[in-house]
């Protein structure tokens, strides 16, 4: 066999060769985010079977976490016959004005290895930072661990209104003026 005609057949395999490697990538990829999508799905159908209203957003972009104003999420903490767990996951060296007392302390940091001692995925996990950028990674990360009922309170411990009535009080001002 003529050597141009045999090195041209090899040429060929491994073009052939590496663009079923490109194929198989786009295959994994488009695997893992089929995957995502179904995992939110799932969230999604769980929340509504449970009677909780999504909003059409939430829905429509797929999203994994609600996004509860500081208010809402206040109302929900002040039900204490509702079974909820409130997850604080600001850095170690945060110290909010005042604490809550029923908040499971796990900085963003340690989340990846301290998840498991949210015992029940099913149960609405309140999520409370800072200011509320790390609770939003913080829903991420335990979205992609099979937690489904994740709702990031925003704003954080900045606009948790009884801390803001609190300021607005010690400041003088009147909280109507604020508002």
């Amino acid at each position: 066999m003529d050597t141009h005609l045999q090195n041209n057949i090899f040429s060929k395999i491994n073009q052939i060769e590496d663009r079923l490697n490109r194929i198989e990538k786009r295959i994994e990829k488009m695997d893992g985010d089929a995957g995502k999508a179904f995992k939110a799905l799932q969230a999604q159908m769980v929340r509504i079977k449970n009677g909780e209203r999504l909003p059409d957003d939430f829905v429509l972009n797929r999203r994994t976490y609600n996004d509860l104003s500081p208010e809402r999420a206040m109302r929900l903490y002040e039900q204490k016959e509702r079974d909820f767990v409130l997850l604080d996951v600001s850095s170690k060296s945060y110290r909010p004005e005042k604490e809550l007392p029923e908040a499971l302390k796990i900085p963003l940091e340690e989340l990846g290895i301290r998840y498991k001692e949210l015992v029940n995925k099913a149960v609405s996990v309140l999520i409370i930072s800072e200011d509320g950028t790390r609770s939003i990674l913080a829903c991420e990360i335990l979205n992609n661990r099979g937690y489904y009922n994740l709702n990031n309170i925003s704003g954080g411990y900045k606009f948790w209104p009884a801390f803001r009535q609190s300021w607005d009080k010690d400041s003088g001002r009147d909280l109507e003026e604020s508002a």
